[in-house]
């Protein structure tokens, strides 16, 4: 593969995944199915209840519906062809795929840094400034900021991941992941991919290190905001659904910063595929579980939907 358009030529990489441990791949396989479909019950749960009953018809359930849509596409973009992968002979993925599955990934992966965002300030707003939260989050602010956090992520993912299938690849065509991501494709590059890196760091810093600071900027507004609260219900209420969400963003953020803002030199790309892992599959799974474990809301709808089962 001695340039770059001679790559489609090829027509296929080889995902060489965890084929470094093949007496693994079985239990692997098993396992990663198990959490995949734990992941399309549990935000598929979310979305249709969300859907169904009028009283969950709230901002913080919209956003959550669509983080729960965007880590079902998120999952659904790598996972599948993994389990292929891990099932059979074959690791094979076509030059076209992998475009497209870099595409997709990186585009789910920013649109959820950037949803994350909104939906503390979404807390924020209903902690700190109750009396204006329903001028503030009001339907069509919701929607504008929904729809902002899909369109940033889409239209930086389409200039990132143009960028890196312009590097030229020569050499084998193994890529040393189970999805084709940005620093296992330069590794297969013969020229410079100083610039592509920079881009990466400087990527990951805007779509990472940013929406991190504001995220901890607006519970440590809201934290001020609780300890100053003298009703222990209104105290309890919001550490259930603001604790939540900061779970949600400590599972997320923590894998992303150790694989795209870590030095090359600090990880083995063997403990890069493990912490790629967790963030692909297990944490998509734990969101539904963490949002609705313990919640009043959510046990209340599900109580009148099988109440309405029941009269039916």
């Amino acid at each position: 593969m001695m340039r770059g358009e001679n790559a489609s030529s090829e027509g296929y990489f080889v995902l060489l995944g965890f084929s470094n441990w093949p007496h693994l791949e079985v239990a692997l396989f098993v396992v990663i199915l198990i959490f995949y479909l734990m992941t399309l019950v549990g935000n598929l749960f979310i979305i249709i209840l969300s859907y169904l009953d009028a009283h969950l018809h709230t901002p913080m359930y919209f956003f959550l519906s669509n983080l729960s849509f965007l880590d079902l596409c998120y999952t659904t973009s790598s996972i599948p062809q993994l389990l292929v992968n891990l099932w059979g002979p074959e690791k094979t993925i076509s030059y076209t795929g992998c475009m497209i599955q870099l595409y997709f990934v990186l585009a789910l992966g920013t649109t959820e840094c950037v949803l994350l965002v909104v939906m503390s300030y979404d807390r924020y707003a209903a902690v700190c400034r109750p009396l204006h939260y329903a001028v503030l989050m009001n339907p069509r602010s919701c929607h504008l900021l929904a729809a902002a956090s899909w369109v940033s992520g889409f239209t930086a993912s389409a200039l990132h991941s143009s960028f890196t299938f312009w590097v030229p690849l020569c050499g084998h065509r193994q890529v040393d992941h189970f999805f084709c991501e940005v620093p296992a494709l330069l590794r297969l590059s013969c020229a410079d991919t100083r610039v592509n890196e920079l881009t990466l760091l400087i990527m990951s810093s805007i779509f990472v290190l940013i929406p991190l600071i504001l995220i901890l900027s607006s519970y440590s507004a809201i934290a001020r905001a609780v300890l100053r609260m003298q009703s222990t219900a209104g105290l309890q209420r919001a550490f259930r659904t603001c604790g939540a969400h900061l779970m949600v963003v400590s599972l997320f953020f923590i894998p992303v910063i150790c694989i795209y803002l870590q030095p090359p030199s600090g990880k083995s790309q063997d403990q890069g595929k493990f912490i790629a892992l967790f963030y692909t599959v297990v944490t998509p799974s734990l969101n539904p579980l963490i949002y609705t474990l313990r919640n009043k809301d959510v046990r209340g709808a599900i109580r009148r939907l099988v109440g309405q089962e029941r009269e039916m």
